[in-house]
């Protein structure tokens, strides 16, 4: 294909702006064209052919140039005696007719656009012929001579007149894209559905990306109009369901929040420590969206809210929290993490006083490439391992000094991006975090749920409406794949480490997710030593040591089974540390206390969730998720021994005999079936 071929295929079709003076005859007949293009003659116009409309004549002139290896576009029409008198004839030209008009200087910015506009003479004129009252049109005129290159048949369908989508090809784009899949894969869907090779469909990428485009070019205010429908109609079927919006003084919707009654029920048990990522936008309405997630006892993503705003300042940020508070019953988070922005931290500092801000280090991490790779070059890699070394320093004195040494080593003195991190290091350095609540959020693995679980619903843009059901939609489906995925933790069979009765104590109580965490600390208690200081102090040091370094100091209360130890583990993570574990070893306690397995990391939180509220159940559905988890919890317990299993058979065979002497109501199984 040639260069001007190729820049023909990327323009679309041009308005012509000057007259044309063709010919009224034809420079070959209709057979000689038909044979000189391999085509049958009764597709080929010829002068005096009839039709009974010009779009008829239209659309048959259309086909014998895509045949051709061109297309066409309507140009000059004329009627009677001058303008008014009714339509009499009309001109059909080659879309490569006439020639570019020249450009009136604006001060506006133009499209500096390429034209394939060459002069070409091929056209079709028609004529409108009375006779007793009928009319009909006919071809007065047709020239076939092209001054350009014609194009192949695989290379004629890419020209704009013959791309076109159908309405049931629309109709299932529109459904691909609510449910969140790319432009290529809607694409080779079709292709699979239709039976056609990549790339053969009668369209391409771009015009369904032109089509999915026409779909967001929505009226604002009718846009907010239908959101607030949408939350209204919600909130009609669901009166739990919360939202709240403001409007500006032109009366438009300027921010809205929202969250669903299972969001707020989670919020009561794990809204302890909450992300709130603001670093993602509505790509289709240029909006900040706002998100507010949690970690469930599983270790695993829970949504509690989200907000969209028009603008990103401290004003608009404080609302957001104000109605976040209002939705969870005026409770606030003991921490929150967010991103690197001095609005929403203006906002925190106003709103929630008494919560722990912090910044998420992946929002951090996620800078780095475009802020030191260029600067640091073959370093890079090096430097990045250094960071994460200072980012665990278990101490603040040892992240001092390490911090001055890598801004020496590296030449940061001057560097702005390090010199705005050390401002802030209290909010993102572990070593000054460590006695606040994370519930597992600063690890990497957290980082990827949370961002897979977020991509699920960003990556279906459509109206507002629309994003606020798939915003459910999601929700929904990420609750039942958190079930599931519980379920199958409780599922599989424990394997026990150590042999030591806190180890089957702390199986018994706290989730899978939980007990490995403690599981490890235990595992790695044995490899410590452990010396009385006093009555209730113990020092605690690694077997290897031979020196006060890494030593901790850990305080045990008999009497009130209170334990503290000076790495600040439990209160981090809401786990014990090795070294309290060691100590508790030591003291002979077979139990770990009771009110150091918090009740967040154990078993029994959705049971305890789902049966708040309004102190009973009224739906069905709810039922039967609490019912999966006990029995669960159930096949849990009864395989520990050979006992337990016995006692479990006798007692549900017997639960079963009664349950089928229930009488059953028909019509409310097949409604709770429905």
């Amino acid at each position: 294909m040639s260069d001007e071929t190729k820049a023909m295929l990327s323009i679309y079709d041009e308005p012509i702006s000057e007259q044309q003076s063709p010919s009224s005859t034809t420079e070959e007949s209709p057979d000689e064209i038909a044979s000189h293009l391999s085509l049958d003659a009764s597709v080929v116009p010829y002068i005096g052919q009839q039709f009974v409309t010009h779009d008829a004549a239209y659309e048959f002139y259309s086909q014998f140039a895509k045949r051709c290896g061109f297309s066409i576009r309507r140009h000059r029409t004329e009627g009677k005696d001058g303008v008014g008198k009714g339509l009499t004839r009309r001109y059909f030209v080659c879309h490569r007719a006439g020639n570019t008009p020249s450009k009136q200087p604006s001060l506006k910015p133009q499209r500096n656009r390429k034209s394939t506009r060459c002069g070409c003479q091929a056209y079709m004129r028609i004529s409108k012929i009375s006779d007793g009252g009928m009319h009909e049109w006919r071809v007065t005129g047709f020239v076939n001579y092209h001054n350009h290159e014609l194009l192949e048949p695989d290379q004629v369908r890419f020209l704009p007149a013959y791309r076109v989508i159908s309405d049931p090809d629309k109709t299932r784009i529109l459904m691909f894209y609510k449910s969140g899949i790319t432009v290529q894969q809607m694409m080779r869907l079709l292709e699979l559905e239709k039976c056609v090779e990549p790339g053969k469909l009668p369209f391409t990428e771009k015009d369904v990306r032109n089509f999915i485009q026409s779909l967001r070019k929505l009226d604002q205010e009718e846009e907010g109009i239908d959101l607030l429908r949408m939350c209204k109609s919600i909130k009609e079927r669901d009166p739990n369901f919360c939202y709240n919006f403001k409007v500006d003084s032109s009366n438009k919707l300027k921010n809205i929040a929202w969250s669903y009654a299972s969001s707020v029920q989670s919020y009561d048990i794990f809204g302890d420590a909450v992300v709130f990522d603001t670093s993602h936008r509505i790509a289709a309405l240029d909006m900040p969206l706002g998100i507010w997630i949690g970690m469930n006892n599983y270790g695993l993503p829970c949504f509690f809210g989200c907000v969209l705003l028009r603008e990103e300042n401290s004003q608009s940020f404080a609302w957001a929290l104000q109605v976040f508070l209002s939705f969870m019953n005026g409770k606030a988070p003991q921490t929150i993490l967010t991103d690197q922005n001095a609005y929403l931290k203006e906002a925190i500092e106003i709103e929630m006083p008494d919560s722990k801000h912090a910044i998420c280090l992946w929002f951090i991490v996620g800078k780095f490439p475009s802020w030191f790779n260029a600067v640091l070059g073959e370093r890079y890699t090096e430097w990045k391992m250094e960071f994460y070394r200072l980012y665990n320093c278990e101490n603040i004195e040892e992240f001092e000094i390490g911090w001055h040494e890598m801004v020496d080593n590296y030449g940061f003195q001057t560097n702005r991006h390090i010199a705005s991190l050390y401002a802030c290091r209290s909010l993102w350095a572990l070593p000054y975090l460590r006695g606040h609540f994370f519930a597992g959020f600063c690890t990497a693995g957290a980082s990827k749920l949370i961002n897979a679980f977020i991509q699920r619903f960003l990556s279906a843009q459509t109206q507002l409406a629309h994003f606020v059901e798939q915003v459910a939609v999601t929700v929904d489906y990420r609750d039942q794949t958190s079930e599931l995925q519980s379920m199958q933790q409780n599922l599989q069979n424990i394997s026990f480490k150590t042999g030591a009765p806190m180890e089957a104590h702390a199986a018994s109580i706290l989730t899978p997710y939980a007990f490995s965490k403690l599981q490890d600390q235990l595992v790695m208690a044995t490899h410590y030593a452990c010396f009385q200081t006093d009555n209730n102090s113990f020092l605690i040091r690694h077997h290897s040591k031979t020196h006060t370094g890494g030593d901790r100091t850990v305080t045990w209360v008999p009497h009130h089974e209170l334990l503290s130890c000076s790495c600040r583990m439990f209160e981090f993570s809401g786990i014990l540390c090795r070294h309290a574990l060691r100590v508790l070893s030591t003291a002979n306690c077979f139990q770990i206390p009771d009110h150091y397995m918090l009740l967040r990391w154990r078993r029994t939180h959705y049971s305890v969730v789902l049966g708040r509220g309004n102190g009973s159940f009224d739906d069905q559905s709810e039922k039967v998720k609490t019912l999966q988890l006990m029995v669960s919890d159930l096949l849990n317990e009864a395989v520990k021994s050979k006992e337990r299993v016995e006692l479990v058979s006798m007692e549900v065979e017997g639960l079963l005999a009664r349950l089928r002497q229930q009488p059953v109501n028909k019509s409310r199984q097949m409604e709770f079936i429905n």
